[in-house]
């Protein structure tokens, strides 16, 4: 019988665990854009340690493994930055993407009184592109970061009827977010 994925709040615990998934799961997205110089890749252990401070840090497990994570803030004007969506590869396309990003969508609109979802990929993500579009994201901008990269915003208000739903979705998401929490 095989083990169910549970998703709950990281703990300062779980730092390594989720930055070594990061250095993984992102190994695709900056093979894509030819660029390994990309946050996700760089970022270290302590900076991943504030963000389990300031922010709200979920971690999706099988058993004690750590599959999955991802990080969202709320400014004060009530828009949450949603960022670091990360699930394990050998996870991807089984609803856990959605999953998560369900998951903190509820948690940033609960507990931090979130009035609208942000977040940005690059433009050829394109996986992660249909995951957001699928779950109600509306692209509402593009910025050139450099001749190879462009980054794409996609929000939805907070009461968008897929934002907080219970079930699987039909695909999972890759590594997506470059620098949504800078």
């Amino acid at each position: 019988m095989g083990m169910s994925v549970t998703i709950s709040t990281a703990t300062d615990d779980d730092a390594e665990k989720i930055l070594k998934l990061q250095y993984l799961c992102y190994q695709r997205e900056a093979e894509l854009y030819g660029d390994y110089s990309i946050e996700p890749l760089t970022q270290t252990l302590d900076a991943l340690r504030e963000e389990l401070a300031r922010g709200c840090v979920l971690v999706a497990r099988l058993g004690e493994e750590v599959v999955g994570s991802v990080r969202g803030v709320v400014d004060e004007d009530g828009t949450a930055r949603i960022a670091k969506l990360i699930v394990h590869p050998r996870m991807q396309r089984h609803g856990l993407g959605g999953r998560l990003l369900r998951a903190i969508e509820e948690r940033l609109a609960v507990e931090r009184e979130a009035k609208r979802y942000r977040l940005f990929t690059g433009h050829r993500s394109e996986g992660n592109l249909r995951l957001y579009r699928r779950l109600g994201y509306a692209q509402t901008g593009t910025e050139q970061v450099n001749r190879k990269l462009s980054l794409v915003t996609l929000e939805k208000p907070v009461g968008d009827g897929r934002a907080v739903t219970t079930g699987r979705s039909a695909a999972g998401a890759a590594a997506t977010s470059f620098a949504a929490s800078a």
